[in-house]
């Protein structure tokens, strides 16, 4: 059974920073994926909320405004699929604020991430750096993190072993049901927001181990009693046949390894309510990319959820214009990327109510771009003016004169 509701980061309990006041004047604005621009508009957030939007808004004096110049903005972009495992994050309770806001801004924050999930990471460093976002110490997105995966046993990934073997120590490996059960709880108490399992996970290039089904089960129901989205790498059709079993909400990328996926797994997966995060960039050198790209086609042509997510932190190449780029090739449209990006993610983890689109009232979580999508390339969601999180400027790309 899907969880009803997914609690707020662990983290967002404590104190959080006053929120800025921010205006946008004259902009070209998408309130919505399914509805049409409207141009000339005003955007105003005021103590975190979008405030006012509309063509005869007044703007009290003494608010930051960002230079527009033909700009267009949405409602805050997500990033479903990303890792805080690189070295930079090592140690993030001591490292430099202003450093730690470079490294956002590099990773996430210039691609108009307002919001990421971390489906892996050590949560000691993860949950300190999200705690330093939201006391305004760093410049950075709402985070929602797994804390560590659960592999199968013995089961970590062969492109894993370069990993110092003090962090290898802590990969979970459960190999019953209970200790799966412990795992997921384990991360809990340390402040996680969703579940991560590999049901799939690759030993070698051409050799794949899975979790056993009874230990999916364990760590999906543990993660739904505590109201967590679980989230799962399948790899192959058995993955994702243990993932549909084992009761996972969200689908960490496309099955890579094609063979014996078809539409009634792909229905199937669908009639679940299973959502998916496509990842085609991580495939793109992949000889099978195209029959990935169909697969990606077939689940939303069947009515299935997709979500945006690039893997970035395990991919250190930090440009999504491939990603967008594999989008188009499998024949997403600007109104479908947009909806990965923004609503499909808000409806995902409960919070349609007040996060994906600009309404009065909504998150003040903005992606201003340089110039429309629609009227170009999908390549074009790359080209970020500004990114805001709850009316503070997280990413200025503004030129200076």
């Amino acid at each position: 059974m899907r969880p009803l509701l997914v609690l707020l980061p662990f983290i967002w309990l404590c104190a959080i920073a006053p929120a800025q006041d921010v205006v946008i004047r004259d902009a070209k604005v998408y309130t919505s994926p399914e509805a049409p621009s409207r141009t000339h508009v005003t955007v105003l957030i005021r103590g975190g909320k979008i405030a006012a939007l509309g063509s005869n808004v007044r703007t009290p004096a003494g608010i930051i405004a960002l230079q527009c110049n033909g700009c267009v903005v949405f409602a805050g972009f997500w990033n479903s699929h990303v890792h805080f495992t690189g070295a930079q994050w090592d140690g993030a309770a001591s490292r430099p604020a202003e450093q730690l806001t470079r490294d956002m801004q590099a990773m996430l924050t210039h691609s108009g991430f307002s919001t990421v999930v971390d489906i892996a990471s050590d949560p000691s460093d993860t949950v300190v750096l999200r705690r330093r976002i939201q006391n305004g110490e760093v410049a950075g997105p709402n985070i929602y993190t797994s804390g560590f995966a659960l592999y199968p046993p013995h089961g970590i990934p062969f492109y894993l072993d370069d990993l110092p073997e003090k962090v290898r120590a802590k990969l979970q490996q459960p190999n019953t049901p209970a200790a799966a059960v412990e795992a997921v709880r384990e991360n809990q108490e340390h402040g996680s927001d969703v579940v991560k399992l590999f049901t799939g996970a690759y030993l070698t290039p051409d050799n794949i181990t899975h979790m056993p089904l009874e230990i999916a089960k364990a760590a999906v129901q543990t993660g739904h009693d505590h109201q967590q989205l679980v989230f799962a790498h399948p790899s192959d059709l058995k993955g994702v046949q243990i993932a549909i079993e084992g009761g996972v909400d969200v689908l960490a990328h496309a099955p890579d390894t094609i063979t014996g996926m078809d539409a009634d797994l792909v229905n199937e997966m669908v009639s679940k309510h299973m959502a998916m995060i496509p990842t085609l960039k991580l495939f793109s050198g992949s000889s099978h990319i195209g029959k990935i790209r169909d697969i990606v086609a077939q689940f939303h042509h069947a009515g299935g959820r997709l979500l945006f997510g690039t893997d970035t932190g395990y991919l250190i190449d930090y440009d999504v214009s491939e990603e967008y780029h594999q989008l188009q090739m499998a024949g997403l449209t600007f109104r479908d990327v947009l909806s990965m990006l923004t609503v499909n993610p808000a409806k995902e983890f409960h919070l349609e109510s007040h996060v994906g689109q600009l309404r009065v009232g909504y998150d003040g979580d903005l992606t201003v771009l340089s110039g429309d999508p629609k009227q170009e390339e999908l390549q074009d969601f790359a080209h970020v003016l500004y990114t805001v999180r709850a009316g503070r400027v997280i990413f200025d790309g503004e030129p200076k004169h």
